[in-house]
């Protein structure tokens, strides 16, 4: 226990500007690496971080993160901020950390539809084939450590392919940290439909330009001013559009499969999954400013965990649905890694 307060008070005073001091001592190893999906011919791609010289034998110290709907994981939980990235920071805090990359996004393949013309096929890469991809990335990590079991952390839509997966292999997950969880929407949050939602394509084509106004909407200019920490955005987008290998007239292209999962499930009142079947501890950690999928969607699903050994809600202040590349991110590190380093209540009793 004294080890675990011993983190807790260091990393809660970590500032600023002792952040990239604490990158450059800090002995983190990384490893870039494949898997096969099980789709044919493609390749899921992952990353692997940890203090060099030291493999993790415990599911408690080892965490697997996924990606959201739009953009790949790499370029947000390992984008360097100040000298340090999330990644860098759970790896320098003792954990065998893992992003993977689900089919379509960042630099694991690309299905052939996409090297299409996006309206001659149908929707791709729907929830179910990130789960798919996500279980791939688990069944390596447990081979690599020899465990039964890991952490498992997903962003956004990746929240819905981290609680489809633990739903259906509790077994094989430690905890659950849903971070800006998808969950039902409300008709006046929900995407919008119209005539031009039935002719939605296989991906869709994302600018630069558009990624800052989703990352600000709603926002006043106050609340703007300062948010993001100085050339974060630029240095950001200019590695997530890099990962795209034929992004067209400067835009980044993203599998419509999840736009096609929140019309017919998300927004029509049908979840893909049940979270009345997560039993292990779970964490929700949203931002108050988050405009794509606001705190009802975070209460909502928190009241359907109905089955966990314990489950807990943190609402961070003063952020937007990409709070951990923001000015309080350094809070939301401490509280997943609180939440992940503590012992079950049930073992103090």
């Amino acid at each position: 226990m004294k080890q675990f307060f011993k983190s807790v008070v260091f990393f809660a005073a970590l500032t600023a500007q002792a952040i990239s001091a604490f990158a450059q001592n800090a002995n983190i190893a990384s490893e870039d690496f494949y898997i096969p999906s099980a789709a044919p011919g493609i390749q899921l791609f992952m990353r692997y971080k940890h203090t060099a010289g030291v493999k993790a034998t415990s599911p408690d110290k080892i965490l697997l993160y996924v990606h959201g709907a739009t953009y790949p994981s790499e370029t947000a939980f390992d984008l360097p901020i100040e000298g340090i990235s999330m990644m860098d920071l759970f790896a320098a805090a003792g954990y065998d950390v893992y992003l993977v990359d689900v089919r379509g996004y960042g630099l694991s393949n690309r299905p052939p539809e996409m090297d299409l013309p996006a309206q001659d096929n149908a929707p791709i890469v729907h929830t179910a084939d990130a789960v798919n991809d996500f279980s791939a990335a688990v069944e390596a990590i447990l081979k690599r450590h020899k465990v039964p079991k890991i952490n498992v952390m997903g962003w956004s839509w990746g929240s819905s392919t981290v609680g489809m997966y633990t739903s259906l292999n509790n077994t094989k997950v430690n905890r659950l940290v849903l971070y800006a969880p998808l969950w039902l929407f409300n008709k006046d949050t929900a995407l919008p439909t119209g005539p031009n939602a039935a002719k939605l394509g296989a991906y869709r084509s994302v600018s630069k330009d558009s990624a800052k106004s989703r990352w600000l909407k709603g926002l006043t200019a106050e609340q703007a001013d300062g948010l993001i920490p100085p050339g974060v955005f630029e240095s950001w987008a200019d590695a997530t559009w890099a990962t795209d290998p034929k992004a067209t007239s400067g835009n980044l292209r993203a599998p419509n499969g999840v736009i096609d999962d929140v019309m017919n499930h998300w927004q029509a009142g049908k979840p893909l999954y049940d979270p009345g079947k997560i039993t292990v501890p779970t964490l929700l950690i949203h931002a108050e400013w988050d405009a794509d999928l606001p705190m009802y969607q975070a209460q909502g699903i928190f009241a359907e965990l109905k089955n966990t050994l314990y489950k807990r809600y943190v609402e961070l202040g003063q952020g937007t649905h990409s709070v951990m590349l923001e000015k309080n991110r350094m809070q939301f590190f401490r509280e997943i890694k609180g939440f992940l380093d503590e012992r079950d209540p049930l073992a103090l009793k």
